[in-house]
């Protein structure tokens, strides 16, 4: 008798259903392969799923043989990591995230809007590389939104043993070298590629201030999604 809970079908697609198709799953993995591996960087990329839910998923993905757990350098954390299995996921879950970004209405994704995980995405996505040698302070302002999500800042430094951005919600009381103005939705639409930070600038709907050699090269920098590259499909 087929489990009430699967398909109940030999198909692999139906068993790979089984185990992919749960609610959060697909994104626990996704920010896996994008290199979190700690369960608060796993949160702050799935900032709407409960910690316990992310815990049951993580468990699931374990007992299914796609992730591994360990013991950080500290021997306390646990670290998440994906098995060979979990790995080559990454072009099916790269390859969902290139057909949505061809192929969904802009408007629809442009509703979800989140400061929480753009900021982070926005972190990981950054190019340390094209900045200067010295510690670099970003600050993102958002005047729309409520006062504990208005202000955010990138904190470049090379030599940090964390890694070389760190995001912040409080003021890290560095000087601040760009100070980026803009709303939501516009800085939404530049990091997915919908538009350009020369058309958000243009139209005034994003401002930057600070050293003309760091707010000329943003476009170098400030990393865009994986997905950014990927035109639009008009539907038939």
């Amino acid at each position: 008798m087929a489990s009430q809970q699967g398909y109940g079908q030999f198909c692999p697609v139906a068993m790979a259903a089984e185990v992919l198709g749960s609610r959060w799953t697909i994104l626990v993995l996704r920010e896996l392969i994008c290199g979190s591996t700690r369960f608060n960087e796993l949160r702050r990329g799935v900032p709407r799923m409960s910690p316990a839910l992310l815990s049951k998923r993580l468990t699931e993905l374990e007992a299914h043989g796609l992730i591994a757990r360990s013991r950080g350098a500290d021997r306390g954390t646990p670290v998440y990591r994906l098995t060979q299995a979990g790995e080559e996921l990454r072009p099916v879950i790269m390859s969902l995230g290139s057909w949505g970004q061809r192929w969904l209405e802009s408007q629809l994704s442009l509703r979800n809007l989140d400061p929480s995980l753009l900021m982070w995405d926005m972190r990981r996505n950054l190019k340390p590389d094209a900045l200067p040698e010295r510690r670099i302070t970003i600050q993102f302002l958002y005047p729309k939104l409520e006062r504990g999500q208005r202000k955010w800042w990138l904190v470049v430094d090379k030599t940090a043993a964390h890694g070389p951005v760190d995001l912040c919600m409080i003021d890290p009381g560095h000087e601040i070298d760009v100070h980026v103005v803009t709303d939501l939705r516009t800085m939404t639409a530049v990091w997915m590629g919908i538009t350009s930070i020369r058309e958000a600038v243009d139209s005034g709907q994003l401002r930057l201030n600070g050293a003309p050699e760091l707010t000329g090269r943003i476009e170098e920098w400030l990393g865009l999604s994986a997905f950014a590259a990927e035109r639009k499909q008009v539907r038939a």
